[in-house]
């Protein structure tokens, strides 16, 4: 089974039900399936089975279009988050080669809308994620992987079905915009994909379109509190909420339980290369801190309390370049974790090191080697700490070159051309020099003591 059969498969029966709602504008799944067949007909006079198209577009009907047209075409999408600067864009396409990059569907809407034959190409979506050497890296899914994980193993855990109305909060070129589409679309759902969050905006799309199933991080979560708080019955067809991209604080779980009594909320732990586990509003509230039990047909274990994962199609094919993940090898996922006695998984700390800030993964790494690249900058580090509203908050700490002096709003402005924006500073603190132990590491552990205990103001964003 391949993802846009199941759009093709639900267009047969449901011809006539809404599929993808973006701002004023709605597609039914006949008008949807016929655009996606003349797009992926224009396609093949340039793309071949088992090449890869980019594609480089914001939330909205043409991303889908473009999206299932690709893998009707025979290739594999790499979807390209359009917060990424231009850079790591660059990188992107050098290291995926792609047959096109797409950012707009009119070019090829000549084709005709013809059934086209089944094609044979497995990979499905090609995920980048920052690794801790600094270089994106391609999460190669499979199309077993996206409908196992986004389809099955979620139906199965939340009790969604083809009658719910899903709202995507976040990129669909991000791992959970691609869950909600999966999710959506797979089942015969509705999509209600918003082109930029903002909380006034998400809760009256909530409203108007009776969303009864919601993609919301902990930080759009936070930031929609205040209205949720003023016009909760906006939310009367939410029933279920799905929390993913980062921890799911038990403070934010009661606060969010006050107000939306009658939701489910399910916190779900995975990452672009593995599918892990997903715990319900009751056992979070029993087991706080849980990231809850693996999904169906999943295996875990702990290697030296790393976590470890693997199972049918719950691992991806690989990274790009690199050498497949054997089938039903184990996947070492860089998290620290500890399992109780019923099986209840706890995400204890990172191996790698990294950043959760807002949903994003930020990695130390990358954000380093951009730093000291400017001419400035003797040496840097950079680690997290806790902020209310993004979960994790990312600090460069910068030793300047002698005789040189440095503004905050430089540092992050040298970033802010380097990367995307949700992977620059928050903040800069200035020392002499960094802590370093005896073999010349730097002691990130003191660095963090120090900044949480003499915060600094943070720059404009």
């Amino acid at each position: 089974m391949r993802l846009e059969q199941l759009l093709f498969s639900h267009a047969e029966r449901t011809p006539e039900r809404i599929a993808v709602v973006a701002g004023d504008r709605k597609i039914s799944y006949r008008e949807l399936a016929r655009s996606v067949r003349a797009i992926a007909n224009g396609l093949k006079r340039s793309v071949r089975p088992g090449d890869r198209v980019a594609i480089h577009l914001p939330n909205g009907i043409e991303f889908v279009q473009l999206f299932y047209a690709t893998l009707a075409a025979g290739a594999s999408v790499v979807p390209i988050n359009t917060r990424l600067a231009s850079p790591e864009i660059e990188h992107i396409l050098a290291d995926a080669k792609p047959a096109l990059l797409l950012d707009a569907v009119k070019q090829f809407q000549s084709g005709k809308a013809e059934a086209a034959e089944p094609q044979s190409n497995e990979e499905c979506v090609i995920l980048y994620t920052s690794g801790t050497t600094g270089k994106p890296k391609g999460a190669i899914n499979t199309h077993a992987n996206v409908i196992v994980q986004n389809v099955y193993q979620h139906a199965i855990a939340w009790g969604i079905g083809s009658g719910d109305v899903f709202l995507a909060t976040t990129p669909l070129a991000h791992r959970a915009g691609i869950a909600r589409l999966a999710n959506a679309l797979g089942l015969g759902g509705t999509l209600v994909a918003m082109a930029k969050f903002d909380a006034a905006a998400a809760l009256e799309a909530i409203a108007r379109e009776r969303v009864s199933v919601a993609g919301l991080p902990p930080t759009v979560l936070r930031m929609m509190l205040p209205e949720l708080r003023r016009e909760p019955k906006r939310c009367a067809a939410l029933r279920t909420v799905i929390v993913s991209a980062e921890a799911f604080p038990m403070s934010l779980l009661h606060a969010m339980n006050e107000v939306l009594p009658d939701v489910e909320f399910h916190a779900v732990y995975g990452m672009s290369e593995a599918a892990v586990s997903t715990a319900s509003q009751a056992e979070m509230l029993e087991r706080p801190g849980t990231a809850g039990r693996p999904f169906p047909g999943i295996e875990v274990a702990l290697d030296e309390d790393e976590l470890l994962v693997r199972g049918e199609f719950a691992v991806m094919k690989g990274y790009l370049g690199e050498p497949e993940v054997p089938r039903g090898g184990w996947f070492r996922t860089g998290d620290l974790a500890r399992r109780d006695g019923d099986g209840y998984l706890y995400v204890v700390d990172r191996k790698k090191d990294m950043v959760v800030s807002g949903g994003y993964k930020v990695y130390s790494k990358e954000l380093e080697q951009v730093l000291m690249q400017h001419p400035g900058i003797e040496d840097a580090a950079v680690v997290g700490v806790p902020d209310a509203t993004y979960g994790e908050a990312v600090v460069a700490v910068i030793q300047p070159r002698a005789g040189q002096k440095l503004l905050a709003e430089d540092v992050v402005e040298h970033c802010r051309a380097r990367l995307a924006g949700y992977k620059k500073p928050r903040r800069v603190v200035f020392v002499d020099a960094l802590p370093k132990n005896s073999v010349g590491k730097v002691v990130k552990r003191e660095l963090r003591i120090r900044i949480e205990a003499a915060p600094c103001p943070r720059p404009d964003r």
